[in-house]
């Protein structure tokens, strides 16, 4: 189920940028380094290749096995740490904001998203978009995992409020049980001590009387 989910929001983030690649309603400039400036009359249609290389990617990592996941992990970290930019800390980025595997980290994808997108003039579109679509699912699922470890800790502690209001009540009444065993112990021996007083005065009675 959560491979379904993960999969389907790659398919919608490609979508997404599909959309924006394909459009022909702005003018790009340079977007890729080499490629001609487009004319403000000219039909604006970009190649989606780049996109579908870091969208084919984190396909990898939702579905691969946990082999492959950690060498995709291991490879992007690598080249992030080696050969710093936009382009291979974009790749990071998106690796570790993609859930399922054990390198994901939303806050550190954060980071570095936001840090992307504060340079995107040395980025093409379709690196901006996804780096924007990452950037808001990534947060978007920081507030979910706020609010349900918030949930969490306020029923953690209205359970252990009820349970220490319950063990209160518990001892309460064991302490008002032994109260009452008390007093009728204490009854049953002013009780006892009536019926042997009882006892001896119609014994004494009796050898009085005369024969």
């Amino acid at each position: 189920m959560h491979n379904q989910s993960s999969t389907h929001r790659v398919f919608t983030i490609a979508a997404v940028v599909a959309a924006l690649l394909l459009s022909g309603c702005e003018t790009t400039t340079n977007w890729l380094k080499g490629r001609k400036t487009a004319e403000p009359t000219d039909e604006v249609i970009l190649d989606s290749t780049e996109a579908n290389v870091y969208l084919n990617e984190m396909f990898e990592l939702i579905s691969g096995y946990p082999a492959t996941q950690a060498e995709i992990f291991a490879d992007a970290e690598s080249a992030a740490t080696l050969t710093p930019g936009p382009s291979t800390q974009l790749r990071y980025a998106l690796v570790l904001a993609t859930p399922g595997h054990s390198g994901s980290n939303d806050a550190e994808a954060q980071r570095l998203l936001r840090d992307i997108l504060a340079q995107t003039e040395m980025m093409t579109t379709a690196e901006t978009a996804l780096a924007t679509i990452y950037l808001r699912d990534v947060e978007t699922r920081m507030v979910l995992n706020s609010e349900s470890r918030r949930l969490r800790s306020e029923s953690t502690q209205a359970a252990t409020t009820e349970e220490a209001a319950i063990s209160q009540r518990m001892a309460r009444i064991e302490a008002e049980n032994r109260q009452l065993r008390e007093a009728l112990a204490e009854a049953e021996g002013k009780l006892e001590a009536i019926t042997s007083i009882e006892r001896s005065i119609r014994e004494q009675s009796g050898d009085n009387d005369p024969q």
